[in-house]
């Protein structure tokens, strides 16, 4: 669905999204690039950055990609020069990469564990950090994905859950230190999404309709709906909007993670 939001919302603007080769971020990325932003994006694949940024062109843009992973910091300030020098400072940073996978609490592994807590969280403040400078220069924003773990409890959510926690007081932290000096600081905070690898594992687990069930609008978010949110996040709507959890799940978090448990138990039996 297109059309939606002015084409000039973010016109002129740089925007880095981290993880922005695929997925949410990339839809993320992709309605930035819809009303008139540059992008820069960073990931792991070079092959998925590569078609990210040829579709990302097709709107007019200016892109750039630089192969890093969130958890180096070295790669992620070079991500961030590199991006710079192609395409400008910074207006706006979507602190996106994200890892997960789901297992009980005593079953994963101090590294599985580490390794999803260093991408979600290390990797965000990586990424603020790296682009502060920038960001401060512009008075731009950051923009911070979470997930609905940071405040309900899943089960095989463990390492997930204390990540997000993480974030999204990352991201209040940053809304007080940063706001001072014209730095706006917020999360969004998807539901269940079609279309992605997260999503496709969670339907191999149970029926789709079992998760369709626990959103009361009866359906997954579509991608555009969730990027759509944070190109108006991004840019001069959301102005006076700073420390904010914006939630985009279809009314999941009022219906609790009892579905979803219980999807997980079955499936586990």
């Amino acid at each position: 669905m297109t059309g939606l939001l002015h084409p000039d919302l973010l016109r002129g603007r740089n925007v880095f999204v981290s993880g922005g080769g695929s997925g949410v971020n990339l839809a993320i990325a992709r309605e930035c690039a819809a009303v008139g932003a540059n992008i820069a994006i960073c990931g792991r694949t070079e092959a998925k950055l590569q078609a990210a940024v040829r579709e990302l062109a097709e709107y007019g843009v200016k892109t750039s990609y630089a192969v890093a992973d969130v958890r180096d910091e070295a790669a992620v300030a070079a991500a961030f020069d590199h991006a710079a020098t192609e395409i400008g400072p910074m207006d706006g940073i979507v602190c996106g990469a994200a890892g997960n996978f789901l297992a009980p609490a005593q079953k994963i592994s101090t590294n599985g564990f580490r390794a999803v807590t260093d991408i979600d969280l290390l990797g965000s403040f990586h990424c603020a950090k790296a682009g502060f400078e920038q960001v401060k220069q512009t008075g731009g924003a950051l923009l911070f994905v979470s997930g609905g773990q940071s405040r309900m409890p899943f089960l095989h959510q463990a390492h997930v859950s204390a990540a997000k926690a993480g974030v999204d007081q990352l991201m209040r932290t940053l809304a007080l230190e940063w706001g001072p000096l014209g730095i706006r600081s917020n999360s969004l905070v998807p539901g269940p999404v079609e279309g992605t690898e997260g999503m496709r594992r969670l339907t191999e687990t149970a029926d789709g309709d079992v998760w369709e069930g626990m959103v009361p609008l009866g359906r997954f978010a579509r991608q555009d709906e969730v990027g759509r949110m944070a190109a108006v996040l991004l840019s001069p709507i959301a102005s006076f909007v700073n420390g904010a959890r914006i939630v985009v799940d279809g009314g999941m978090a009022m219906s609790g993670s009892a579905g979803f448990n219980a999807a997980v138990l079955s499936a586990d039996s």
